[in-house]
């Protein structure tokens, strides 16, 4: 790897120029593409052919060869070779990333380890855990890590599956290959293989939504009590 600050007085200005700040700590290779407004400060460093596309924030970050981050914030973390970052991704201290991971839009993870190939490409949080490879978080997942006086851990296996708007409240281990149906809420430990479902029955009540809900008209000003669903 090449120090940027190393380079020569012509290279840095180029960068000022485009809006990006490399703090002199930082060791980057110069096969890396660092488009506009990237903020790169501590000890970070990063690896071979990495792409910083606008708008990411990161300190103290080991960055592996191969990855591309676009429009997140990462500090004290690092991330393996071949992961996609972003957008709106927010990696915090002691996060660990294996291999070809991707971590996608409003996602934060923060002091967990992902194996390698896992997937998490949005709107899901994930603290205080160990997750294997090859696992599947799904939309709106949430880890419950904090019981109201201290955080607990989540330790997941390989090819464990999590479907949308599941809930996992720690402590818990999920074993390997466990398969947890969207919209769960899981507080129990599973065994291999296991096929966890944990809904509410939905309720059907014929004709009960009659005056629950009346859509502003702005022309003729309904009140709640005028509006009538046919």
């Amino acid at each position: 790897m090449s120090k940027i600050n190393n380079m020569s007085i012509d290279w840095n200005k180029k960068y000022l120029k485009n809006k990006i700040y490399l703090d002199k700590k930082i060791k980057i290779d110069i096969s890396t593409k660092i488009f506009p407004n990237n903020f790169i400060i501590g000890s970070t460093k990063i690896g071979i052919n990495c792409i910083f596309l606008p708008n990411n924030f990161l300190q103290n970050c080991t960055i592996k060869n191969n990855v591309t981050i676009h429009n997140s914030v990462l500090s004290d973390c690092e991330v393996g070779v071949g992961c996609k970052i972003g957008v709106f991704s927010h990696l915090r201290d002691g996060v660990k990333l294996g291999k070809n991971c991707k971590i996608g839009n409003f996602c934060e993870i923060k002091n967990s380890t992902l194996g390698d190939g896992c997937k998490m490409s949005h709107l899901a949080y994930v603290g205080d855990s160990e997750i294997g490879k090859n696992c599947n978080i799904g939309c709106g997942v949430v880890f419950a890590n904090y019981d109201g006086t201290k955080k607990q851990k989540i330790i997941v296996g390989d090819n464990v599956f999590i479907g949308s708007n599941s809930i996992l409240i720690a402590p818990l281990n999920i074993a390997d290959g466990t398969y947890i149906c969207a919209g769960s809420v899981v507080t129990e430990n599973t065994n291999v293989n296991d096929f966890v479902i944990g809904r509410v029955k939905a309720v059907h009540k014929a004709n009960k939504a009659i005056g629950r809900y009346c859509p502003t008209d702005h022309q003729n000003q309904k009140s709640q009590n005028e509006c009538i669903v046919s």
